[in-house]
């Protein structure tokens, strides 16, 4: 049986140059469905949870054609891919809700370090402790799915080193999180965090994966995976998250791919290896994406990001089609092959093409691919 899935998608609006204006607060006054970002450059909406991805293509479609729509009324503005300010200005905040006391701490606690765009995808595990051993695994192999969604090679019209310097910037808060051993580790380590202030409320935990619920972290009923980077091409987006369904079905099946069973790090501090393992991961593949040299949960060894993914998606494969669902699962050989969309843009930089031109190129793309889509995948949208 598949399991429920849903996504927040965080994206930028601009001008079709690719210089990235802030309209949340218009948006958010007139299209229902959604909702501000802290800076006004970004606007989030996101997906009922849905198990059937042929619905969920059009839940991650549909939004994005009414923003568009809305768009075109402002002005000439559209959508812009990528997870950084590829082309605008990082020095200072452009408020959505300046009365907001949240939204205050975070500029004067982060800058705009915190002024990305990305994807969460989110899946339906109700089970409080297979959620929990659900969050160590993917937390150990969150840094695959980060490789494969790069976007954010560029930071204000300059190439950064990184493949996602959204990751590689963006302040994972606390600064140290654990393998949770159990629901009851999670609540008391919770707890400590907005004792101790390092948490300002029960969102404000940042890290690659989560538990997530309506009363955290007491009522929990999914898993949210935080690290992708925005992944603007859908069918992309749905065949990471086949991945990932698929991965957490492989661990529903058998509880011995839980990392705190089945890893050859001494047992006496094999959390806290395994989490130190995980962050170095993390900034690996922040760097590199693909071509990252990761170590493997199980043992330590050194192994390249695109093998370890290459391996996964054979165990996958299986699973997905077992379930129906393989179909999803194959856009991912694409990537593998041709690079995600980080390795692409820094192929046409190599090749000589400016960050402006690249951006245009992508931004024109997007909206191109997205109309074909509504015409051959979603009913007309009705006025």
């Amino acid at each position: 049986m598949l399991l429920s899935k849903g996504f927040e998608v965080e994206i930028y609006t601009s001008t079709p140059e690719g210089a990235i204006v802030g309209l949340s607060d218009k948006i958010v006054a007139a299209l229902d469905g959604f909702v501000r970002e802290p800076d006004s450059r970004n606007v989030e909406y996101t997906t009922p949870p849905c198990y059937r991805y042929e619905r969920l293509l059009c839940d991650l479609v549909r939004p994005r054609l009414r923003l568009r729509d809305y768009l075109k009324q402002l002005g000439n503005y559209t959508l812009i891919p990528g997870s950084t300010l590829s082309l605008g200005a990082v020095d200072h905040f452009w408020r959505s809700d300046p009365g907001n006391p949240y939204h205050s701490y975070i500029e004067q606690t982060y800058g705009t370090s915190v002024v990305t765009a990305s994807i969460h995808i989110n899946v339906g595990i109700s089970d409080p402790e297979l959620l929990m051993r659900a969050c160590r695994l993917i937390r150990v192999e969150a840094p695959l799915y980060l490789a494969l969604s790069a976007s954010s090679p560029f930071l204000a019209g300059a190439v950064t080193g990184y493949h996602s310097t959204r990751w590689g910037m963006f302040p994972k808060t606390p600064a140290q999180v654990p393998l949770f051993e159990s629901h009851a580790h999670f609540i008391q380590w919770t707890e400590q965090q907005l004792a101790a202030g390092t948490m300002q409320n029960v969102r404000h935990l940042w890290s690659s994966v989560r538990p997530n619920g309506d009363r955290r972290p007491y009522n929990l009923n999914r898993l949210e995976l935080r690290i992708c980077d925005l992944v603007i091409d859908p069918i992309a987006l749905l065949a990471i998250t086949a991945l990932l369904e698929a991965r957490l079905m492989q661990l529903i099946a058998d509880p011995t791919l839980d990392p705190l069973q089945n890893s050859l790090f001494p047992s006496a501090t094999r959390a806290h290896d395994l989490a130190n393992l995980a962050d170095a991961n993390e900034s690996a593949a922040a760097r590199h994406s693909l071509d990252a040299e990761l170590r493997h949960w199980k043992d330590g060894s050194p192994i390249i990001a695109r093998a370890w993914i290459e391996q996964l998606y054979q165990e996958a494969w299986t699973i997905a089609k077992e379930q129906g669902f393989s179909c999803f699962l194959l856009p991912l050989k694409k990537i593998l092959r041709e690079g995600n969309e980080a390795q692409r843009w820094l192929k046409l930089y190599e090749q000589g093409l400016g960050v402006q031109p690249i951006m245009e190129q992508a931004i024109q793309a997007a909206a191109t691919y997205e109309l074909t889509l509504q015409d051959d995948l979603c009913q007309p949208l009705v006025a």
